[in-house]
């Protein structure tokens, strides 16, 4: 059963999209008003600014900043979000950094670089280590805030953004805590499958096969992109997986569609999956110790090992806690499910 599972998860195992809108963004930190689709409702005690950052790379990020209202003049505990993987802040990131910030924290919720309207080119690509800079970036720009304490700055990773995150944490100390649900290891599964069911020689015939399709790309002078690996919530037979039937009702459907999602409506590039296939995110995942880290995942979520395997590479302080009867998807959106109250209090406990 598990045997069959992989297979049918390698089949999505980088979810897709075509290419995004470019919007471009300026060099320097702006902040704005912005109206326009979200995929849940802004609280009337948080007040929501478009801001922008520039990462280690030249990059210019977009994200959202959210506030409490009622803030008061004493600076802030703080929190970076980012994911699921392939998502846009106005989704799931957007989603939680509103419920944050009725709990009294300032959050940046961004689009990760080459992603939504976050800038780098080429459009809808992935990077182990451009994304893991992308939350040391946000943690720059909530640092350098007047109303936040820089003392009481913490990580929310969500889905693939939640492996990133972990190794944003490991090498960036200015992290005091760190909280992930759903968590995917991209660079593990990308590497070796799900379950670690790739064998040697599927591996090596995915990296001739990526390598062919450079040569492609140099030839053409511009990458080509991927097919869509979600079928529209229409074409659904009830027969799929429940994880393929969970991303579909999420991503293309009114829950949780957005236009720059590149799971809602586009593709990654063809070559996407090169930087992932040899550079392990969480090789150094011990470090984040004696920091405390929180993971999360839902009962009878097909991503629960990765976080079940993270929790036992980490060191002390550490959490694991499953949701029951939740999978995957019910922690990208479902309020109900999501542990907000624990998730408040274990970073007002640890961001001291």
């Amino acid at each position: 059963m598990r045997k069959l599972l992989a297979v049918a998860l390698l089949s999505v195992v980088v979810l897709a999209q075509a290419r995004s809108e470019n919007k471009q963004t300026n060099n320097k930190t702006e902040m704005k008003q912005t109206e326009e689709h979200y995929t849940f409702k802004l609280s009337d005690k948080v007040t929501r600014e478009k801001v922008t950052f520039t990462n280690r790379y030249g990059i210019t990020l977009t994200g959202d900043l959210y506030l409490p209202k009622d803030r008061g003049t004493e600076p802030l505990p703080a929190l970076a979000i980012s994911g699921p993987y392939g998502a846009v802040k106005e989704q799931s990131s957007g989603l939680y950094a509103n419920q944050f910030a009725q709990r009294g924290f300032a959050v940046v919720a961004f689009d990760p670089s080459f992603t939504g309207e976050s800038g780098g080119e080429p459009r809808n690509v992935a990077s182990p280590d451009i994304n893991t800079e992308d939350f040391s970036a946000a943690i720059d720009f909530l640092g350098i805030q007047s109303f936040v304490d820089r003392e009481k700055v913490g990580i929310m990773g969500i889905c693939g953004f939640g492996g990133m995150g972990l190794n944003a944490a490991a090498v960036d100390k200015r992290v005091k805590a760190i909280a992930v649900a759903s968590m995917y290891d991209m660079s593990r599964v990308t590497a070796r499958g799900y379950f670690d069911s790739m064998t040697p020689e599927q591996r090596s015939q995915m990296l001739e096969q990526l390598g062919e399709q450079r040569w492609k790309d140099a030839e053409n002078g511009t990458p080509a992109y991927g097919p869509a690996g979600l079928p529209e919530s229409d074409q659904l037979t009830g027969e799929e997986p429940e994880f393929v039937q969970g991303y579909v009702n999420y991503y293309k459907t009114e829950r949780g569609f957005h236009p720059r999602s590149i799971n809602s409506n586009g593709s990654w590039t063809a070559t996407n999956a090169l930087s992932f296939m040899n550079m392990p995110l969480l090789t150094y995942i011990s470090e984040i110790s004696p920091r405390p880290v929180l993971i999360i995942a839902g009962e009878n979520a097909h991503s629960r090992y990765f976080s079940e395997d993270a929790y036992k590479a980490a060191n002390e302080p550490k959490e694991l806690m499953i949701i029951p009867g939740a999978v995957h998807t019910d922690l990208y959106d479902k309020t109900d499910v999501i542990p907000f109250d624990k998730l408040e209090s274990f970073f007002k406990e640890n961001l001291k």
